[in-house]
C-alpha cells in the first residue's frame, strides 16, 4: 500500500518538518506500507536521503528544461536531489489554470530524467448522464497518449474528485464508488497498454482521507493507495492513518 504525503504548504517550520520525517521513517518500516514524503520544495534539499525508509517527492515540476528559466524547479535538479516522485497536475494547480497540454508536458519532462510521475485526475462533480466518465477518460488519455511503451509503464495515477475534498469522512466517497472508479480507470489505462500490464499501474486515492475511512476504503475499492493532504501534516494523525492499513 502506498502512501504519499502531501504536506501541501501546511508545514512552515524546519523543526515541524524534521519532525515529521523522524517519525515517517519509523512508519516506514511496517510491512506493506511505502512512504512517500511530499514536502514544500525549499526543504526538499535539507530532508532528501537517498538511503532511507522512506522515498520523497517534489509536490510539482516545471517542463521547463533548465537554463533562463527563473523560479523553476526542473526534473534534473530534483533528481540530482535523491527525490524519485513528482506529483502532476494536482486539483489545485489545475485550479489556478493548468491545463492537460502542460500537464502531459510534465509527465514527459519527469520521465526523462528519471522521476515517477504521480498523476492527479478527477471530475469536479458527477451527473446523472455519467458524462464525467469521458472527462476521466480525457484526462487519462491526454497523460498516456504521448508516451512509450515504456514510459507508461512507470506512471502513477491518483484519482482525486474535486466533489470529495475537504468533506468528512462519512460525506466522502463510499467503498463501492471508489471500486467502480478504479475499475474504470484500469479499463481505460488498458487502452495504452497490453494484457494485464494495465492492472499493474498503481491507483491511488486522494480526497478527505482520515484515520476514521481509511481501513475502510483500502479494504473494500482495489486501491493501490492514497494521496493524503490535511492529515499528514500532524504526526499523531498520520501516524494512526498508517496503522489503520499497516
Amino acid at each position: 500500500m502506498l502512501i504519499v504525503a502531501n504536506w501541501k504548504a501546511y508545514v512552515e517550520s524546519v523543526s515541524k518538518a524534521k519532525a515529521l520525517v523522524v517519525s515517517a521513517k519509523k512508519l516506514g518500516i511496517k510491512k506493506g506500507v511505502e512512504i512517500i514524503i511530499a514536502p514544500p520544495a525549499p526543504y526538499l534539499g535539507l530532508l532528501v536521503q537517498k538511503r532511507s525508509t522512506i522515498a520523497f517527492a517534489s509536490q510539482d515540476i516545471s517542463d521547463s528544461t533548465g537554463g533562463a528559466s527563473t523560479g523553476e524547479i526542473t526534473a534534473a535538479l530534483l533528481h540530482d536531489l535523491g527525490v524519485s516522485y513528482t506529483i502532476i497536475g494536482h486539483s489545485e494547480r489545475r485550479a489556478m489554470g493548468e491545463q492537460d497540454a502542460r500537464i502531459s508536458s510534465k509527465v514527459q519532462r519527469a520521465l526523462a530524467q528519471g522521476l515517477i510521475p504521480i498523476v492527479c485526475i478527477g471530475e469536479h462533480e458527477r451527473d446523472s448522464e455519467a458524462t464525467y466518465l469521458q472527462f476521466l477518460r480525457a484526462q487519462v488519455s491526454s497523460i498516456f497518449s504521448p508516451l512509450e511503451l515504456q514510459e507508461r509503464r512507470r506512471v502513477i495515477l491518483a484519482y482525486e474528485p474535486l466533489w470529495a475534498i475537504g468533506k468528512s469522512a462519512a460525506e466522502s466517497i463510499t467503498p463501492h464508488d471508489l471500486h467502480e472508479m478504479v475499475l474504470y480507470i484500469r479499463k481505460v489505462v488498458s487502452d495504452f497498454l497490453p494484457g494485464a500490464a494495465a492492472d499493474k499501474i498503481p491507483v491511488l486515492y486522494g480526497g478527505s482521507v482520515e484515520p476514521a475511512n481509511i481501513r475502510l476504503l483500502a479494504s473494500g475499492s482495489q486501491v493501490d493507495g492514497f494521496l493524503v493532504g490535511h492529515a499528514s501534516v500532524e504526526v499523531a494523525t498520520f501516524s494512526a492513518l498508517v496503522k489503520a492499513i499497516s
